[in-house]
């Protein structure tokens, strides 16, 4: 499976400086991180800000480094050497790369995960899929390994610990009787980071450092 490029961070919009006459051009735009808020350049926002655009092929793990640099060249309205901004935003963690079935520890032991929509629980008709959206619309369905972790990460100290922490409710679950599949910390952040650039893309949830 290819390595996916995601957008970290919530997006809190741009900064105008106090002039006379009003200047058009915002000085920065911010992005929080962690505890303190980031600031982009306007080249900078354009290249993070199309991280978000694709829920669809975000959906089918498209999203790469490669395939977000042609995407800036091809909008027409980006720098003109998106490779460097990328680099750039990745260092400063504004943008994370994984393998979605790749070694996954690591990684999200830097992350946490917030929802940012609303869960809509399952159906009648497909009582396996849990599903999310805005506003009474659903955008997408997910497992419910899927949708505890989407629910209930922004508790725990990282996205790993949460993944953690639902395994270890699914044994203890299964010690106690419950009729529950047997679930490692790796099978579920498996299964969330196949979803978490839909989720991001989506705005259904939001990426954040740990700290």
């Amino acid at each position: 499976m290819p390595t996916v490029i995601v957008p970290v961070g919530l997006n809190l919009g741009p900064s105008y400086r106090y002039a006379t006459p009003p200047d058009s051009e915002p000085e920065f735009y911010r992005v929080r991180l962690g505890q303190e808020f980031a600031q982009l350049t306007i080249d900078e926002f354009k290249v993070w800000g199309r991280a978000f655009l694709d829920p669809e092929r975000h959906s089918r793990l498209e999203i790469n480094r490669g395939t977000l640099r042609d995407d800036i060249d091809a909008s027409g309205d980006g720098p003109t050497k998106p490779e460097h901004i990328i680099e750039g935003l990745l260092e400063r963690g504004l943008l994370i790369e994984f393998d979605p079935d790749g070694s996954l520890e690591r990684v999200f032991r830097q992350l946490k995960l917030f929802p940012t929509a609303e869960g809509m629980g399952n159906t009648p008709d497909e009582p396996a899929w849990e599903r999310i959206g805005h506003n009474g619309q659903p955008l997408l369905k997910v497992s419910a390994t899927v949708y505890g972790i989407w629910a209930f990460s922004n508790i725990e100290e990282s996205l790993w610990a949460a993944c953690s922490g639902l395994a270890e409710d699914a044994e203890q679950g299964r010690a106690d009787g419950e009729e529950l599949d047997a679930l490692t910390a790796d099978e579920a952040a498996k299964a969330i980071a196949g979803n978490v650039p839909l989720l991001v893309s989506a705005g259904c949830a939001v990426l954040d450092k740990t700290s």
